[in-house]
């Protein structure tokens, strides 16, 4: 306790959180080059760093097969840190402080303030409860529907371990399958495409939706109503998969999706729809991918989850809050308005702030991994291998675990590069920068100028 007193709580909050991801990566890869981790014994720490990194950002991407390389002690360590990077790293420290103190101190709100909402809104207790206590739930849930699928193919204890890790996989949208092509040979499986999909929804509507939601359904108040925030992130939500769904129905019926029926046709396009926004499962060869589907996929996978969620991106709000600033603009409005509801400046700024961080980290690492991978692979066609690297490094930053095939091949700066960007996506650039910057407010105010833009 004098330790966390003495040195964590002088960290920020966003510093606090930054480094208890941090920390748990460092352990994951320690525990991954342990020979019993691995059924060759022995593993390249780069490639136990970068799995360790892909599951505590709950990525996806890997250097190595997960079934076929890891032994089930390196599978069930791959498992605790997709778990424990799903909810927050500080969720759970949060939660075990809870048990024993039966409080939160003031460093432990703020933490937890940063990982679960951004700001305080319910009683953070209450808030940290419920959302242990509905992902185990929707996870117990998950895994009982895919293991009982499952065990149709394999068996018993094979299934219930497959759905278990998938369950958990999906709920976390981290996308990490014990099947070599993730879910391409259950494409047109009713049971598991429903299955993995709901939970990839739920784990990416955010805690504080989940929640909401909860009490919305009970009506214990009947002035109860769901939140401003809830119901523009349902909305947003369900116009983003709808519109993924139709465009990469349209685009690949000739292509892609091409010999399949109709069922089959539909539920490949819906699921890659749901899954480009985080979660990583693919039904569907990416590498085959029209470019307009590629360009599609890459729109959803910046966009990403929505706040407090299991995913990364820049989140759905951010962006529906952009639109309707842009919408405002057009309409030379001077409030920027949802649901008969103005939004603050603050939260217009913050979703330009977190938009622009975005690309600038996209543009950087771009092209450190287009310079890195040039060197290392010159006979790769540059106009190919430029796709390739694009794809990766949204599919990185946004956390999601789509590949075009790039990343077993990857070099060791591209490697490190893609550790960085999974990283900076699950934690946040903006909570990155504030974390690296310290939070060192000028209360000084110059004369203002101007400038022409536009």
């Amino acid at each position: 306790m004098a330790i966390k007193k003495g040195y964590l709580s002088a960290l920020s909050p966003q510093a606090g959180l930054a480094f208890s991801f941090v920390l748990v990566i460092l352990l994951g890869s320690a525990l991954l080059s342990l020979p019993i981790s691995s059924k060759t014994g022995h593993i390249r720490f780069i490639d136990a760093l970068f799995t360790a990194a892909s599951a505590t950002c709950v990525t996806g991407l890997i250097v190595v097969d997960t079934n076929s390389y890891w032994t089930t002690f390196g599978q069930m360590i791959i498992l605790c840190l997709i778990q424990i990077g799903g909810l927050g790293t500080m969720t759970f420290t949060s939660f075990v402080v809870l048990l024993i103190a039966r409080r939160l101190g003031i460093w432990d709100r703020q933490v937890l303030e940063q990982s679960l909402t951004g700001t305080a809104r319910k009683s953070l207790s209450q808030l940290l409860l419920a959302a242990i206590a509905l992902t185990f739930i929707l996870e117990s849930v998950g895994a009982i529907v895919l293991s009982w699928r499952f065990a149709q193919d394999y068996a018993a204890g094979k299934a219930i371990y497959l759905g278990i890790f998938h369950s958990i996989s999906a709920f976390c949208n981290a996308g990490f399958s014990l099947f070599e092509t993730s879910l391409i040979d259950y494409r047109g499986d009713v049971i598991i495409n429903i299955a993995i999909m709901v939970l990839i929804i739920s784990g990416g509507l955010g805690f504080w939706v989940l929640f909401d939601l909860k009490n919305f359904i009970k009506r214990r108040n009947k002035m109860h109503a769901a939140s401003l925030h809830t119901r523009l992130v349902i909305r947003i939500t369900l116009i983003l998969i709808s519109a993924g769904f139709i465009a990469l129905l349209l685009l690949e019926w000739q292509f892609a999706l091409k010999g399949m029926s109709m069922t089959e046709k539909a539920w490949a396009a819906l699921f890659q729809s749901v899954t480009a926004r985080t979660a990583g499962f693919n039904t569907l060869d990416i590498s085959t991918l029209t470019n307009g589907s590629l360009f599609i996929l890459l729109i959803l996978m910046i966009i990403g989850a929505s706040p407090g969620s299991c995913g990364g991106g820049i989140k759905t709000t951010t962006f529906a809050v952009i639109l309707m600033m842009i919408y405002a603009r057009m309409r030379n409005q001077k409030q920027v308005q949802l649901f008969k509801r103005g939004l603050p400046d603050t939260t217009i700024s913050n979703a330009i702030g977190i938009a622009a961080s975005a690309m600038v980290v996209i543009c950087v690492m771009c092209l450190a991994l287009l310079i890195a991978e040039s060197l290392s692979r010159p006979l790769i066609p540059q106009r190919v291998l430029f796709i390739e690297v694009i794809f990766e490094t949204i599919s990185a930053l946004g956390t999601v675990g789509l590949s075009m095939g790039l990343t077993p091949m990857l070099s060791l700066v591209g490697k490190i590069v893609i550790i960085l960007l999974m990283y900076i996506g699950r934690v946040g650039p903006i909570t990155l920068i504030l974390a690296l910057a310290g939070v060192h407010t000028k209360n000084i105010r110059y004369a203002e100028d101007n400038v022409w833009v536009g």
